[in-house]
């Protein structure tokens, strides 16, 4: 039986589309293992992704982006919300069922070394989804591994290696071939360059972006690197204690941040010019704890800026102009055009 692993996606609808997210793991004490209190590591997420287009997720570490990755694929069960692959809500299907849903769906791990199995040659890593889903035998799966191998920049000698014998850079070319061979629609990246040196990120960054112009892909990419997602995403969601607190557009985000904590996380982020400076947002203290989350806003604890409303009422999720949204009491549609007319202003009268 023969089938093609690498046609394209015709399709400009909706791919991923996720509401009201939440993952609580419980926490158990004592001598009877009795739950006293939940971490909530993702708490009521949403966003949607369309085909051909990259949703960077970005947060410090343990805000719960790769929680959030692992729940959408249900390699953990979600305990709340709603998650749709191409058009088919997947939450409430059996383990049978959502096999066949996640041929639309698929991971790149962050790990190279840990993510390929060691005792199987190149050849059974990535043949093995074309046989779990029946789409190639024999000699068929032969050349399909071969071709897949090709479109990530391995030779075909490759195929009877094991994964010790290659590089960092080029384990993860044989994950992103793993990926590939059931032709999905979406691909989870988490962090899938943060182990591997500069001058190879970048290689694999391109890799990726090659392969979405050509199969049509549309990535999640979870990452902590400020400089990764500038150079990869089209849109950029900001997390924090397991909600997202701001997403827009990539420009947008770069330009003109508006959550203080994106304010923070731009300000943090090296400059390549030495001779450049900026003012630094500093935020003080630790991230509270995911069991206990601050009441109102989670991030006021932490906020230069907080007010009283901070501390009392939960802020939103708003759109301030079209495609950014934003969390924060501080920044309403009102305020935030209302600035930028005053620094146009203030420009014109200047020149």
């Amino acid at each position: 039986m023969s089938s093609t692993a690498l046609s394209t996606t015709p399709s400009s609808a909706e791919v991923l589309r996720v509401e009201g997210l939440k993952k609580h793991f419980p926490v158990r004490r004592g001598l009877l293992q009795n739950v006293t209190g939940h971490v909530k590591a993702v708490d009521g997420v949403s966003f949607a992704i369309e085909a051909g287009e990259t949703l960077c997720l970005v947060g410090e570490s343990g805000c719960g982006k790769s929680t959030v990755g692992k729940t959408i694929l249900r390699l953990q069960e979600p305990s709340a919300g709603q998650i749709w692959l191409g058009g088919t809500e997947v939450t409430s299907l059996t383990e049978e069922q959502m096999h066949i849903h996640r041929r639309e769906v698929q991971m790149v791990f962050q790990d190279p070394y840990s993510s390929l199995n060691p005792r199987m040659r190149v050849r059974q890593i990535v043949g093995e989804p074309l046989e779990n889903y029946a789409l190639a035998e024999g000699a068929e799966k032969e050349r399909q591994v071969v071709a897949l191998l090709e479109k990530v920049g391995l030779r075909k000698d490759a195929m009877d290696r094991f994964p010790f014998e290659f590089s960092g850079g080029q384990r993860q070319r044989l994950g992103i071939a793993r990926a590939l061979a059931l032709n999905p629609h979406l691909i989870v990246a988490d962090e899938p360059v943060s182990a591997l040196d500069v001058s190879v990120q970048a290689q694999v960054l391109n890799l990726l972006m090659d392969l979405q112009e050509e199969f049509g892909l549309a990535y999640l990419f979870i990452s902590h690197d400020l400089a990764v997602v500038e150079h990869i995403g089209h849109r950029i969601a900001v997390m924090y204690l397991g909600r997202i607190v701001e997403l827009a557009p990539k420009d947008r985000i770069f330009s003109q941040p508006l959550h203080p904590y994106t304010e923070a996380l731009m300000a943090a982020a090296p400059i390549a010019d030495p001779r450049a400076r900026r003012e630094r947002l500093v935020i003080e203290g630790d991230v509270p704890s995911p069991i206990n989350p601050p009441s109102g806003c989670h991030f006021h604890t932490r906020c230069p800026y907080a007010i009283a409303r901070c501390k009392i009422e939960d802020p939103p999720l708003q759109e301030i102009v079209p495609g950014h949204v934003v969390a924060c009491h501080l920044r309403t549609r009102e305020t935030v055009l209302g600035a930028t007319a005053l620094s146009q202003h203030t420009t014109g009268e200047k020149t």
